[in-house]
């Protein structure tokens, strides 16, 4: 593995590069992207990818990768010019993107604005409220969970978050006339340590929830996109937005093993099917690409 600096408007960008460049087997690189989440995030993941050349990143202002212009909001568009500079700074062509959560927002913005940069977007579980046919009550359920943490700290915050994100269907009445989710639950702590900065629950990532695909744009790109979600995450928001946004571009999402973060391995506290994930993305892969 190799790692490297890239100076870019507002930012210094950190990423790794494991393996060659040019790419042993003519594959183009596989990028791997989340967000709120940095390239530690995708060990696992990449560690069943030994005969590709695999490229993971810290998005600005998380992990080693610090900003210069005093912002502190994640805006898809930022971020997405900034793995635009990252496969630039590669100069090997179009990549291939394994994509996230916020990370798979992020994508699908970088492909809106720079179609010729992605060849393959696997796209996995977007949270793209704004798709959904109740967005207006997910997006107030979102808002539920920043506000719990904006009042009562991270215990309270990430309770709220879980409850929202493992909640199955639209959310109905049931959902916001439900008592206030109990951290102790969750194994969280009830005390409030004063902190306002998490990446997730703060208004930071806000702008994440709000993005509007640009159908039009995606339909028009080159690139091959494919959505897929976790067996697990069967009937939440994220398999909803997933589904609600596959539908809109035409197809049906792929089936994935385990839950939102299946790639992840021990060291995420809540550790997946990462061996398992990674067949089914390498299968989702080559099947692009003998399609392409």
């Amino acid at each position: 593995m190799t790692t490297h600096t890239l100076e870019t408007p507002g930012a210094a960008l950190t990423y790794d590069i494991h393996g060659p460049l040019p790419t042993a087997d003519e594959r183009p690189p596989l990028l791997m992207i989340g967000l709120p989440m940095n390239a530690d995030g995708f060990t696992a993941l990449a560690a069943h990818f030994p005969d590709r050349t695999v490229v993971t990143y810290d998005p600005r202002g998380l992990g080693r990768s610090v900003r210069t212009d005093g912002q502190v909001d994640n805006v898809p568009a930022v971020h997405a010019g900034d793995v635009h500079a990252v496969i630039e700074a590669l100069d090997c062509g179009p990549v291939e993107i394994f994509a996230s959560s916020g990370g798979a927002i992020v994508a699908l913005a970088l492909v809106s604005a720079h179609p010729d940069d992605v060849s393959i977007l696997v796209a996995h579980e977007p949270p793209l409220l704004s798709v959904l046919p109740d967005a207006a009550a997910a997006e107030r359920a979102a808002a539920g969970y920043r506000d719990a943490y904006a009042a009562k700290g991270f215990g309270a915050g990430m309770a709220a978050f879980i409850a929202m994100t493992s909640w199955q269907g639209e959310f109905t009445d049931d959902y916001f006339a439900a008592p206030a989710a109990d951290p102790a639950m969750f194994g969280l702590p009830a005390e409030d340590d004063g902190s306002r900065d998490h990446p997730l629950l703060s208004q930071r990532s806000r702008p994440v929830l709000d993005y509007r695909a640009d159908i039009a744009a995606l339909t028009a790109a080159p690139t091959r996109i494919v959505l897929c979600y976790g067996d697990e995450s069967t009937g939440t928001v994220t398999e909803r937005t997933s589904t609600a946004l596959a539908d809109r571009l035409g197809q049906q999402p792929v089936l994935f093993p385990s839950h939102h973060g299946g790639f992840t391995g021990p060291e995420s506290g809540y550790p997946g099917q990462p061996e398992d994930f990674a067949r089914t993305l390498r299968g989702v892969l080559d099947r692009a690409v003998s399609r392409a």
